[in-house]
């Protein structure tokens, strides 16, 4: 390979790769020093002139003379015999400069200095694309769908970077096809190997917090605080927000006028559903706020343990639990308590657990999940709503039911 064909041949990499002239010298020169010092032991006396415009590339091997048969090291010492063949009139002592070409390397050299080549540029690509997106962390970032795996959905952006946004990560109601655009946060970059990979994630609480920032202007100008998001993506999220100035309500601002301005976050999350409550360090205040839209009789907390027994009237009870148990769960988990629901005039009542020996076990899970863990809470259901609500069958409700009332028919004649 030529001097000048070395030359153009990196030129590709860097028009493709967008490198700057500076680090373009500086790897190039890199390699050919590599390159030298196992062909010659070392490379210091060496000189190496690039210049990629003109495509120019000069080797200088750089050696004293010294009289004839005194040669100890060849690679910094030349004969004096040797030496006037470059100059006729070389005297002992001077330097001698004398150009290298790479044909003198030989042809598997500069096979394996054009492979290094590629690996370098490719290697400080790698290096600029994962310093870019580690700080880009915790932001959000939108990209192309390039392709569909079972485990995971492969992104490209506008520069023809790879990001990854896996199962785990995707709200469970996302459904996307090639060529659409999605929005997520870079959840993490890493170097394996020297391949950046690049996380995107969908369903992480600081893609809502972002979001609240970038649809809301109070957030983004900071008249507005989000002081804590938690999520069950795709289901329900609640959002405690703040406002150090008295005229704005933080609230009524994050919602907007018939929830115009939440609306966009909402569809964006596949119709999550999204409370946004104010934030306060009054943590009574707060766990009532939190367990909204349930209205609460009586409130009291165990700061030690932190534990929380909310009483509520029976009708209030399936609010403050939420399908699934979503509701009580994220109230516990914005309030860092855990919360413990009480009817109102049930003292009577009797625990289902208690039914152990009659009931099984995933039986009682079952309820519990929908907030039912005593006797009479079961009772006062409609069949048919437990089953809509839990993965009972009706004959397997009736059952339970039957055990239920016949407890306390016991009890009544006793």
């Amino acid at each position: 390979m030529e001097n000048i064909a070395l030359i153009d041949s990196f030129s590709e990499f860097k028009d493709d790769k967008s490198i700057d002239k500076p680090t373009l010298m500086a790897i190039l020169e890199e390699v050919l020093r590599s390159a030298l010092k196992k062909k010659y032991g070392e490379d210091d006396n060496f000189d190496i002139i690039v210049n990629p415009d003109k495509g120019d590339l000069e080797i200088w091997r750089n050696r004293v003379v010294v009289a004839d048969g005194e040669v100890e090291d060849p690679n910094q010492e030349i004969s004096l015999t040797e030496a006037r063949k470059i100059e006729p009139d070389f005297e002992v002592g001077e330097d001698v400069s004398e150009e290298v070409k790479l044909i003198d390397l030989g042809r598997r050299s500069i096979l394996s200095l054009r492979q290094n080549l590629i690996s370098k540029v490719h290697e400080h690509d790698n290096t600029n694309i994962y310093k870019h997106f580690k700080e880009l962390e915790g932001e959000i970032y939108t990209a192309e769908v390039h392709h569909i795996r079972h485990r995971a959905i492969i992104l490209l952006d506008d520069e023809g970077n790879e990001i990854i946004l896996p199962k785990d990560r995707q709200i469970p109601s996302d459904f996307f096809r090639k060529g659409e655009n999605v929005r997520g946060i870079i959840e993490s970059v890493e170097l394996k190997g020297n391949k950046p990979a690049i996380i995107m994630s969908r369903t992480s609480p600081l893609f809502l917090e972002k979001l609240f920032e970038q649809e809301i202007p109070e957030v983004f100008d900071g008249l507005i605080n989000v002081k804590k998001v938690v999520r069950i993506p795709g289901e329900k999220a609640k959002v405690a927000v703040d406002s150090y100035d008295d005229r704005i309500d933080p609230v009524g601002a994050c919602v907007g006028m018939k929830g115009s301005r939440i609306h966009s976050i909402v569809r964006e999350l596949g119709n999550e559903n999204i409370d946004v409550i104010n934030f306060t360090t009054n943590n009574q205040l707060l766990i009532t706020r939190a367990l909204s839209p349930a209205k609460i009789t009586s409130l009291k907390i165990d700061e030690e343990n932190k534990r929380a027994e909310v009483m509520l009237k029976p009708e209030e009870v399936s609010k403050a639990i939420g399908r699934g148990g979503h509701n009580i769960r994220l109230a516990g988990q914005l309030t860092g308590y855990e919360i413990d629901v009480f009817r109102e005039g049930v003292e009577e009542d009797v625990e289902l657990r208690e039914f152990a020996d009659e009931i099984d076990a995933w039986v009682i899970e079952e309820f519990a999940k929908i907030g039912l863990d005593t006797a009479k809470s079961i009772l006062e259901q409609d069949v048919d709503d437990l089953v809509k609500r839990t993965d009972l069958e009706e004959e397997t409700i009736r059952d339970v039911m039957k055990v239920l009332r016949e407890e306390f028919e016991e009890e009544n004649k006793s």
